[in-house]
């Protein structure tokens, strides 16, 4: 497993949050189940993952200590919460990807996806809603 690059600040003072792999399919389990143990986020990706119990307990373990997670202990029971949202991290997972591939630039993005992606109908008529929706906020 590899490491997380887990917040930096960005200009509009939001935590970047950029998640490894593995993080992400703890943090969708944790997100949904929340609060968990590490036993019930490793029996919800055994279908998915082959992680042992250990794995799985390690890796959150260090989530927690890097922030991703809170442990609350119960006698002998670890439950664990997210400290991070999941908006946050798909924003940090976006402006990651827009950095990377876009030079940060939204319009070229669009753009691409336009060109490129093919839009149906139908999501074509709901972007220029969002767009219209976001141009009548800022008037």
């Amino acid at each position: 497993m590899t490491k997380s690059k887990t917040t930096k600040m960005v200009p509009n003072n939001k935590p970047n949050v950029e998640l490894t792999e593995a993080e992400w399919e703890i943090m969708k389990v944790v997100w949904e189940k929340e609060p968990c143990a590490a036993g019930t986020v490793q029996e919800s990706l055994a279908e998915s993952r082959d992680w042992a119990y250990s794995t799985v307990k390690t890796t959150m373990d260090r989530m927690a200590e890097k922030g991703l997670l809170q442990i609350q202990r119960i006698r002998n029971l670890q439950l664990f919460k997210s400290c991070v949202s999941e908006v946050d991290a798909k924003r940090g997972e976006f402006r990651k990807m827009l950095k990377r591939a876009f030079d940060g630039a939204l319009t070229p993005m669009m753009q691409f996806l336009i060109e490129h992606e093919g839009l149906s109908k139908d999501e074509s008529e709901q972007l220029r809603r969002l767009v219209s929706k976001a141009k009548n906020k800022k008037d």
